[in-house]
């Protein structure tokens, strides 16, 4: 569904001035303090930021996919780390529910997620499989009427303070003996299940990952999300595909952001008596970095809008991830050089850009992994078409 179109543009200028008022002056304080400040968090909780993507009939706002885009173009213009608090609960930790989920699951927990009372987060990732999300080796073993889950899973977002988790583990079935994905809904103070450390990552301080430890944990059979085993594979592919258009309108957010410092330095920097602007040099890296922005926002855009129709656009979410996190990581890199000495510094915050823009490349799928997604399905479709 979608809002009523003023209703949309009065949220949007809402998230905008949020941003530029309440946290791009909050950017340097979260990163030294590596938290995201709970005033904060609670803001965002009274403004609706915890169920943008979460049906109304939940208590969320139901956006769809060209409007959760344009509002991650805003939430990009300022530190990854807000973001995040928010983003799982929107996409990853809680559309598994959304698409698969049954009645029951729906009801018991997609208000909580909407209003922010419990976060959520996704735990695929594991010390052995990755990228090769198949591999997983986390087991599920039925138990009389629950299962036994043993494993670890690695680099989960949001775990530190997660009250959900949406686990993929291995079940054995019968018609497949090497056994099949089934995503399980775990509650976070369910027994056996323990969190490592919080890890020490490169950059996007204020968002914390740690590693989820399961062992020996009993969870009942009503944890299996859609009453479905085997379906886990699939369900989180599906939460990629939505997931992976979020982070690459997020990265177009922050490449503007980029360019506008960039723009703003370049033309009261002073050198041989004229602003850096004036330099065609300077000028090429700004013109470069437009173009690229724009193009991957039109790419993100025109795929909203085809998932919005109901059209398959995994190959297509791959192409704008695979563009737009490779696009903001060029921008970064030109911003830090147009700053020059000053790009280097911590107080202009462009050296923080540069490295929490690193990531985008790697989550969620890297971009190798989208380049073997595209050209596999390339070749599909090639083959089903002779």
């Amino acid at each position: 569904m979608t809002l009523e179109p003023d209703v949309f543009e009065q949220l949007l200028h809402t998230v905008r001035r949020f941003v530029r008022e309440r946290l791009m002056p909050a950017e340097a304080d979260t990163a030294r303090q590596d938290r995201v400040a709970d005033d904060i968090k609670q803001e965002m909780r009274e403004l609706g930021l915890f169920g943008l993507s979460i049906p109304e009939e939940f208590g969320g706002l139901g956006l769809n996919m060209e409007e959760e885009a344009r509002l991650a173009f805003e939430l990009g213009h300022t530190s990854p780390a807000f973001r995040s608090v928010l983003g799982t609960n929107n996409g990853i930790g809680s559309q598994g529910l959304v698409m698969d989920g049954t009645a029951q699951q729906k009801a018991n927990y997609l208000p909580r997620l909407a209003t922010g009372e419990i976060i959520a987060s996704f735990a695929l990732t594991e010390p052995e499989a990755g990228s090769d999300a198949g591999s997983i080796r986390t087991s599920a073993r039925r138990d009389g009427d629950g299962y036994i889950l043993n494993g670890t899973k690695r680099f989960i977002t949001n775990a530190p303070y997660a009250g959900l988790f949406t686990v993929f583990a291995r079940t054995e079935l019968a018609d497949k003996p090497g056994g099949a994905i089934t995503a399980f809904l775990v509650e976070a103070d369910t027994p056996g299940l323990s969190l490592g450390k919080i890890d020490k990552k490169m950059g996007q301080s204020g968002s914390h990952t740690c590693d989820v430890i399961f062992e020996d944990c009993r969870v009942p059979a009503s944890a299996v999300l859609g009453s479905k085993e085997g379906q886990g594979f699939k369900t989180a592919m599906k939460v990629l595909d939505r997931g992976r258009l979020h982070i690459s309108a997020v990265c177009v957010g922050v490449a503007d952001r980029l360019i506008a410092d960039s723009l703003a330095y370049a033309m009261q920097r002073k050198q041989f008596r004229q602003p850096i602007a004036e330099f065609q040099l300077i000028q090429a890296m700004l013109a470069d970095s437009r173009a690229e922005a724009y193009a991957a926002k039109c790419m993100v855009l025109e795929t909203s809008r085809a998932k919005d129709r109901g059209e398959n656009v995994a190959t297509d979410a791959a192409c704008c991830k695979m563009f737009a996190s490779e696009m903001v990581g060029r921008v970064a890199d030109r911003a830090v050089q147009i700053h020059g000495g000053a790009g280097y510094m911590e107080e202009y915050g462009i050296e923080r850009f540069y490295r929490d823009v690193r990531l985008f490349r790697i989550y969620e799928g890297t971009t190798q992994i989208q380049q073997i997604l595209i050209a596999r399905n390339m070749i599909k479709d090639a083959a089903a078409a002779m």
